[in-house]
């Protein structure tokens, strides 16, 4: 039967008649020594009680804190760059291009800060040419997705570099992901608990693709035939506003990784992100329509694709109905949408536009 920690006072009447039948009385008097003592050790067994209760709930990965939740992470996890456990963040890199005098060098720790207000620092030295331009590599002084930056974007020289003038980002200053959150974390442990490696079956490509820097979710499926793998995935949390699709570098790095991985067997590995595939619908008769309402039930329809879509997966009628109900302030809607058959594996539905009426 399940266990459950009885209350202080439950503890301090069971010490007490404990006592009682071990001295043979009838009752203890109040503020006795006897009586005393026997609360104390009441006090500090139920202490000990609930310690047992929340270690319980630390054994195990799916209720563990974070310490603890860490701690399962190092001994079940190993990540694309050899860590273990929690994927940590990163620090974006790239080319800055710098406009000065021919022959100037640009030196190795020269500060500079984004529009973003981060600051970055070179890693490479350069030189300015005979056309007035030279480049160097830097990096982001801040880990993280907010040192990311966009191809173009003027840096502005924290420290003056004689000779040197401008300094403008020559491609995208990519490769920042933040840390990897609890809910991440856990439910990478539960994965690789619940699919232990098997040298290359479809729940290995996943954990390969997961375990790189910046992906939250990854599908792998024999999609070609027979002797082939495609492995799919999405980094949410680095582009939210592009449904979490990557960028090329990162395919690029997620296929290097299971490239030294997979089994030589496999004759061809596809990495590729999924295609998405947007549905629109149309709610009417919604009760407190108002923006904050309409905001929710977006919210909870993206909330219920995170835990239900993946590539080729059917978006069912009941499902969309399901979330809209579920939206704090909606209380009844009529929802226009019929059933969703992707049109191939690679296929995956996602919220297009919303109508109401």
């Amino acid at each position: 039967m399940p266990w459950t920690t009885p209350p202080l006072k439950d503890v301090r009447r069971l010490v007490r008649d404990y006592v009682l039948a071990q001295v043979g009385g009838v009752a203890l008097v109040p503020n006795s020594v006897l009586r005393i003592m026997s609360d104390a050790m009441a006090g500090l067994t139920h202490l000990t009680l609930l310690y047992l209760d929340w270690l319980a709930k630390q054994l195990m990965p799916d209720t563990a804190e974070q310490e603890w939740l860490d701690r399962h992470g190092q001994i079940w996890l190993v990540n694309a760059d050899g860590s273990k456990g929690r994927k940590a963040a990163t620090y974006a890199q790239g080319q800055v291009q710098f406009t000065g005098g021919t022959g100037i060098v640009i030196p190795i720790g020269a500060l500079m800060t984004g529009g973003n207000g981060v600051q970055y620092q070179t890693i490479t030295a350069g030189e300015i040419g005979a056309d007035g331009f030279g480049s160097a590599t830097a990096v982001s002084l801040t880990a993280g997705r907010v040192g990311n930056l966009p191809d173009g974007d003027v840096m502005s020289l924290s420290q003056t570099v004689p000779g040197i003038d401008t300094a403008i980002l020559f491609g995208d200053m990519a490769g920042g992901f933040d840390t990897e959150t609890d809910d991440q974390l856990r439910e990478r442990i539960l994965f690789r608990i619940q699919n232990p490696p098997m040298g290359g079956d479809l729940a290995d490509y996943v954990a390969w693709a997961t375990a790189v820097p910046g992906v939250t979710r990854a599908w792998a499926a024999c999609e070609i035939g027979p002797g082939t793998m495609t492995v799919r995935f999405l980094m949410d949390d680095t582009y939210p506003d592009n449904h979490g699709l990557p960028q090329p570098a990162d395919v690029d790095t997620v296929s290097d990784y299971i490239d030294s991985k997979r089994p030589v067997t496999v004759k061809d590995c596809f990495v590729m992100a999924p295609i998405l595939s947007f549905y629109d619908i149309t709610i009417s008769s919604l009760t407190n329509d108002d923006p904050t309402v309409r905001a929710r039930i977006e919210q909870s329809i993206t909330d219920m694709e995170f835990k239900r879509s993946k590539p080729g997966q059917t978006m069912y009628r009941s499902w969309v109905d399901e979330a809209i109900s579920q939206a704090v302030g909606e209380e009844t809607h009529e929802l226009d949408f019929e059933t969703t058959v992707m049109p191939a594996p690679a296929y995956m539905p996602t919220l297009g536009t919303v109508l109401y009426a």
